[in-house]
């Protein structure tokens, strides 16, 4: 029995230093942005922001792949600068906020893509529909402290989704051939994170 516990001991001590590397991390929302682009009448792009994000980040520095992200946007937060277009956004014609108020991403797995490069696999969720999604991301960047003695990473992540398979399937036919609203969206979102001092 003495023989197990000193096992015991001896496997969770040879454990702590991997348990130890990976910390939660705070999103800055002051420097963190959700950005999107999609075609308008074939002919150009609109772009947009969500101005409430949120989340945490559990970031291991010394094993990359045992990092995670849990994100969620609050949807009525949409911003394209043109309100009428915003509130369009937010009716059941696409969002529906009232009905589903959040965005949500949950990362599955981290995988290296490269010198300063990750690929984060996970599930989407719009509008209550769940899809696997992939975020291709640079960096991300050496830590540094700001000047309250925080310790700060950043990064960027990008993806590109059909808007169809969220659900989102409004549109109109235009008389010339085409439609008003692309189908592929693309999305990138700007991340500054933060671990106290």
């Amino acid at each position: 029995m003495r023989r197990i516990a000193i096992t015991s001991v001896a496997l969770l001590i040879l454990a702590l230093p991997a348990l130890v590397t990976a910390a939660t991390w705070e999103f800055d929302p002051a420097h963190t942005g959700t950005h999107f682009k999609v075609r308008h009448l074939m002919v150009s792009n609109v772009r947009g922001d969500f101005d409430k994000v949120s989340g945490k980040i559990v970031y291991d520095e010394k094993d990359l792949s045992r990092s995670s992200a849990d994100i969620t946007i609050d949807a009525a937060s949409i911003n394209t600068r043109v309100a009428q277009r915003d509130a369009h956004l937010k009716s059941p014609d696409f969002l529906d906020v009232a009905k589903y108020p959040t965005i949500v991403f949950r990362s599955k797995k981290v995988d290296k893509a490269g010198d300063g490069k990750l690929r984060m696999t996970g599930d989407l969720t719009i509008r209550g529909v769940t899809r696997g999604v992939v975020l291709d991301i640079e960096g991300p960047t050496p830590p540094i402290k700001d000047m309250q003695g925080n310790t700060r990473v950043g990064g960027t992540a990008t993806t590109t989704i059909n808007r169809k398979d969220f659900g989102l399937t409004w549109n109109k036919a235009l008389e010339a051939g085409g439609v008003v609203v692309g189908d592929e969206v693309e999305i990138s979102i700007d991340i500054e994170i933060v671990k106290g001092a």
